[in-house]
């Protein structure tokens, strides 16, 4: 790969089959074996591809990165991985379109991230309409107010250069609300709390509401009765200020493992007695406050931990508008939906991976050992031309052909599958100290993607798993799988630096290792943090204040409604006594049904008691395809697992409805 310096910033283009001597694939190779073993005599190849970024002072971090994780580590499979795919480009003399990856100017950066971060209304020309905003500001905690801080000061900066004409906050105005004498926001509230209190319906205002746990500017230290395992992933308390504490403990010590890390330490979620909340189980409403809060917290964490972050974003360029392979990932979807409505993972990735999986996944070397790639080659042609037609006959592919191919789909995306403006953030992943923190970025860059990279990824991790199932058949263990998978999502055609030498083989080793973390924690990494979900009940609880107020207003308006609405009210409250709450079931032959609360009642219990009421009508649901729901109070609609146990989550929420209805996919 190569750069250079283009009008729009720099210009990212893959190897090229032309390209000068020793491109060949069998040139290349051979340098690549070259340099390869003088890398290994060295040592170097197992080193960490950043030196230059510092560890704040003060911080006692035992590094966790590849440098101590992959040194006995054979690599073998991640170079023969990277002859393949050099080998596969050879034979394919179309010029690639090379990435162009825009370059931003001072400021630039800073005021993409406050967009991003739905921040955008505290500068320019709307920043006199901020009100929303501040209440945001007000559910943050220290480490995130001060990532929120720093990038507006910068853009304050930019913009009193520039001499731009707009209004141009004080970013000491922005957070002088929260950090008067009480540290009270607008509506009278205070800023998050570190700890639910005793009193679960009490805030700090006097009103009647549950308390949030989130970490905030209070917090000096993890409260006594968290987790204390070393491998035990705190939700409750933002990961910055966990990182932050850790920094200004004298301690510091994270655990290691053993085994020259062959067996990555065995995270666990301790239960939460309000239940986990998974990516795709909240509305769409909340969604968009959960990424905001996922990046003001991923930028925080980095901050703290002295790693620079920045998105990329690349410049609009043309790519193929169908097809399968080249096509970006959107535009794929909208053609699939086309052919099976509500899809959301790509028609031919399924296919592939299905093929795969037809055979037997006991093959030993698969994903290993390529196909041949003039037979490859071909395949993908004729699957181009009858795929979508179903003339393809997939009698004809052979199972190291079809993982190829998978691969193939996932290198010639027009954009990475990390995505742009992500990929770097992914990469510095091995950057950070221990091996906890990295978890914790990874969780919260999941949760940053597109859905659809999301969601495809998610399918993607789970075959490998199911690949790693068979290893003691396949000979493909965990390292194996990410070794040879690890060149397929982070070498990306438009991405690279400056010289082979410098990219492939130092980053080889820390790439490997955050694909093995990928796969290994997946189920941990589809899961939102509880703080986030808390820091979205509170912005909601807030809103809904506002929104009664104006109800007062409507209410004038209207008195023959709202007595009606009163009637309604008296009446429901006299069918629900106290501790006990109303479940509907509209598409159940139970249509609703009231539940005695108890300490040891769960969603699934309920799910439960419901399906086994008989009645004339069909029952057709069974117990995996419905779920109870939580719907209004302090969150727009949250899907419950079947552990979650109801009195405490109706202490945290009791305003809430609860429905039980079928998953929307």
């Amino acid at each position: 790969m190569s750069w250079r310096t283009g009008s729009h910033g720099v210009v990212l283009t893959a190897y090229h089959p032309s390209g000068g001597a020793g491109d060949s694939p069998g040139g290349f190779q051979s340098k690549r074996r070259q340099d390869r073993n003088k890398y290994r005599r060295s040592g170097q190849y197992t080193m960490n591809h950043d030196h230059s970024k510092k560890i704040p002072d003060g911080a006692s971090f035992d590094r966790s990165g590849s440098q101590d994780s992959l040194d006995e580590l054979s690599m073998d499979d991640y170079w023969k991985e990277l002859e393949n795919i050099h080998e596969t480009r050879g034979n394919n003399h179309e010029e690639r379109v090379a990435l162009v990856v825009k370059e931003p100017d001072e400021g630039e950066l800073e005021e993409e991230w406050l967009k991003e971060a739905g921040l955008s209304n505290l500068f320019g020309e709307s920043s006199g309409d901020s009100l929303e905003s501040v209440v945001f500001l007000s559910t943050l905690t220290r480490t995130q107010k001060a990532a929120v801080e720093k990038r507006i000061e910068t853009v304050t900066q930019t913009m009193r250069k520039k001499n731009k004409q707009h209004q141009i906050p004080d970013v000491r105005d922005i957070f002088r609300l929260q950090n008067d004498s009480k540290g009270k926001v607008c509506d009278g509230s205070e800023p998050s709390t570190v700890r639910t209190s005793e009193n679960k319906n009490e805030t700090h205002d006097g009103t009647k509401g549950p308390k949030f746990s989130v970490g905030t500017d209070e917090q000096k230290s993890l409260p006594e009765d968290m987790p204390s395992s070393d491998t035990d992933i705190n939700l409750e308390i933002s990961f910055s200020e966990q990182a932050a504490n850790l920094k200004d403990s004298s301690v510091g010590k994270m655990y290691k493992g053993g085994g020259g890390d062959t067996l990555l330490p065995n995270f666990r979620l301790p239960k939460d007695k309000t239940g986990t909340t998974k990516i795709g189980d909240l509305a769409p409403q909340d969604m968009k406050k959960v990424y905001s809060l996922a990046l003001i917290e991923l930028t925080a964490l980095y901050d703290i931990l002295g790693t620079e972050f920045k998105q990329q974003k690349a410049v609009k360029i043309k790519t193929k508008d169908s097809g399968l392979f080249g096509v970006p990932l959107s535009l794929l979807l909208e053609q699939d939906q086309k052919k099976v409505p509500g899809t959301k993972i790509p028609l031919i990735f399924q296919k592939l991976i299905a093929q795969i999986e037809e055979t037997t996944l006991e093959t030993e070397g698969l994903l290993r050992i390529p196909g041949v790639a003039t037979r490859v080659k071909g395949l993908c042609q004729e699957l181009e031309a009858k795929f979508y037609e179903g003339t393809f006959n997939w009698e004809n592919v052979k199972q190291h052909d079809a993982a190829s191919l998978l691969k193939l789909f996932i290198r010639e995306l027009p954009q990475p599958l990390l995505t742009v403006e992500y990929l770097k953030a992914f990469q510095d992943v091995q950057n950070l100290p221990t091996r906890k923190q990295q978890l914790q970025a990874l969780n919260l860059l999941v949760i940053l993607l597109p859905e659809a990279n999301r969601d495809t990824l998610k399918v993607l991790l789970e075959f490998l798993q199911r690949v790693i199932d068979h290893r003691d058949k396949n000979k493909m263990t965990l390292k194996n799988v990410a070794m040879v998978m690890a060149p397929n999502l982070f070498t990306f055609h438009g991405f690279g630096s400056k010289t082979i030498e410098q990219s492939e083989f130092v980053m080889a080793a820390g790439t490997a290792n955050i694909m093995r973390f990928m796969i290994q924690y997946q189920k941990l990494l589809w899961t939102i943090p509880k703080f986030i979900v808390n820091q979205v009940r509170e912005q909601n609880q807030k809103k809904e204040k506002k929104d009664k107020a104006m109800k007062k207003l409507l209410k004038k308006m209207a008195y023959d409604r709202e007595k009606h609405e009163k009637q309604e009210k008296t009446r429901n409250d006299t069918d629900v006594p106290q501790g006990v709450i109303r479940v509907q079931a509209p598409h159940l032959s139970k249509v609703s049904m009231a539940i005695q609360l108890t300490e040891e009642l769960k969603a699934g219990d309920i799910v439960a008691r419901f399906l086994s009421q008989k009645s004339g009508n069909v029952q057709t649901l069974k117990k995996e395809e419905v779920f109870l729901y939580e719907i209004g109070g302090n969150i727009g609609e949250r899907c419950l697992d079947d552990d979650t146990y109801m009195k405490d989550l109706y202490q945290l929420n009791p305003n809430a409805e609860w429905v039980i209805k079928p998953k929307q996919s």
